[in-house]
């Protein structure tokens, strides 16, 4: 049974869900910014292997790329987002790939549903586009609290090591990146916010003529900002590593962390 709505959090104009517009710049060719190279499959092959059974939650679902195919392999996730826009683009695609997704439309600062999950997860950069670390807190503190027992939480995020090193001491720079389709390819503008430790980028996408174009600001989140608030959850960290291939998280060249925690209860019964 694959379920495209979930529950009156999906009503768009819900007050208690704060929306940044993200889906309003991005929802038109968010997916064509990701090259089909299997990158979406080996995450959820990734997340797949550290759920303890029963359902998944994702903070920041999007239009699916991670959700469609990790439901494939595991069943049923639960994903929210604040994003109307995105939204309507994952239950399109969970419609035409027959899975068992469930679309809620809520805020990921404030989201509780009193169910635990064998895996909760935020991915592609959604916890540094909660600006305030308080709040960033809370929603690990909230991600926590969803875990069923033996369940893992799975933090992914850019490399601030990396950002930095793409900027070579510049406040500003700007890059192009070509795609395999002749006249496509995505242009960014980057800026660095040291004393906010934020991260703003513009990006054009450039395709058939037309440009489109998004802006986001993230913070600069650390794996140690994360395991910090993961502490303060009750969690511990199990591993770290820089690609969802597995390969080993460097501090200044790796794009991403990837962090995976689970209660400190839980650890202490496995070792």
């Amino acid at each position: 049974m694959n379920t495209v709505t979930s529950s009156p959090a999906e009503d768009p104009v819900a007050p208690e869900v704060r929306d940044i517009g993200y889906g309003r710049m991005f929802a038109d060719f968010y997916d064509r910014l990701f090259p089909p190279d299997g990158l979406p499959e080996r995450t959820a092959a990734a997340l797949a292997r550290w759920q303890a059974g029963g359902r998944a939650l994702e903070l920041g679902v999007g239009t699916g790329r991670i959700a469609v195919p990790l439901a494939r392999l595991t069943g049923e996730v639960v994903g929210v987002d604040s994003s109307p826009e995105m939204l309507e683009l994952l239950r399109a695609a969970v419609e035409a790939a027959g899975v068992p997704v469930t679309a809620v439309h809520g805020d990921i600062r404030g989201y509780a549903d009193g169910t635990g999950y064998g895996l909760v997860y935020s991915v592609c950069g959604t916890i540094s586009l909660v600006l305030d670390p308080v709040e960033q807190r809370g929603v690990v503190a909230r991600a926590a609290r969803h875990l069923a027992p033996g369940g893992s939480l799975v933090v992914e995020t850019h490399n601030p090591g990396a950002v930095h090193a793409l900027h070579e001491g510049a406040s500003r720079t700007s890059f192009f990146v070509p795609y395999p389709k002749p006249g496509t390819g995505l242009q960014t503008y980057s800026t660095l916010l040291p004393e906010q430790n934020l991260w703003h980028t513009s990006h054009l996408w450039h395709e058939d003529g037309r440009v489109r174009v998004g802006s986001e600001i993230t913070r600069l989140t650390t794996p140690e900002d994360i395991d910090a608030h993961a502490a303060d959850a009750g969690l511990v960290l199990v591993s770290r590593q820089g690609d969802w291939a597995g390969g080993p998280f460097l501090p200044e060249h790796s794009p991403v962390h990837i962090s995976r925690y689970v209660r400190a209860a839980d650890r202490e019964e496995r070792v």
